[in-house]
């Protein structure tokens, strides 16, 4: 490939970007919460919920996150296969139709996929952060009169936060990677269009282009999480 179609292969790749980028902040977006709101129920002293939702890490983070894709993207339109037609206007049936019929419906398939599988990781990392913290701490706080939720978001988070960042960091530049998975479903992201290049092209230069897209974006990520773990350095 000569320097002009490297140059055209960028420009197509740099108008998909925004789709990969989409989806990594919806679902960093989404997944951080969930995955807090997982770890509560994990420590729940309702037993039923904390195996429902080791079940629920457990296949999360034991099957493949592009299968855990195209089963998700697959489900609604398999139930609504089901249901006759009469049926499909109402009730729960009715909203997954208008699910089903929506233009981003792919997009919302993968965000869902996204969301569910990476909570699964950030709930067992926010676990570890919240169980390294002595339990002395939050004696000592009772002792002084403050609250449970005084004492957890004025001295146990920040100190978690601290400790999971680089976890945190690792799952993140994951994500960045994990993007690409889109393509399974033939979602319009810079892995999926890099493919279609390269085919156009006969040459592997437009796969290198893409990784170059990925690289930077990790980097970027890098840098941010660099930042912000200097500024908890306080916290030793």
């Amino acid at each position: 490939m000569g320097f002009e179609e490297i140059k055209n292969v960028t420009v197509i790749l740099l108008e998909y970007l925004p789709n990969t980028l989409s989806l990594f902040f919806w679902t960093l977006l989404l997944s951080i919460p969930v995955g807090m709101f997982v770890t509560w129920l994990k420590k729940c002293r309702f037993k039923p919920v904390v195996w429902l939702t080791n079940l629920y890490i457990l296949i999360m983070r034991g099957t493949p996150l592009m299968l855990q894709i195209i089963a998700i993207y697959y489900a609604v339109p398999l139930m609504l296969a089901s249901v006759p037609d009469a049926e499909k206007t109402d009730g729960f049936y009715g909203m997954l139709q208008s699910v089903m019929d929506n233009e981003n419906y792919m997009f919302i398939a993968l965000v869902v996929a996204f969301v569910l599988n990476y909570a699964a990781y950030f709930a067992e990392i926010f676990r570890g952060g919240i169980e390294a913290i002595p339990k002395g701490q939050y004696e000592a706080a009772s002792m002084l009169g403050m609250t449970k939720a005084q004492t957890f978001f004025r001295i146990i988070l920040p100190q978690v936060t601290k400790r999971v960042i680089p976890a945190t960091s690792n799952e993140v530049i994951v994500l960045v990677k994990d993007t690409s998975l889109a393509n399974v479903i033939a979602f319009a992201e810079i892995t999926m269009k890099a493919k279609q290049q390269m085919n156009f092209y006969s040459s592997i230069m437009p796969l290198f282009i893409a990784g170059v897209f990925y690289f930077v974006l990790n980097a970027v990520v890098t840098v941010i999480f660099s930042v912000i773990e200097k500024k908890f350095n306080y916290y030793k």
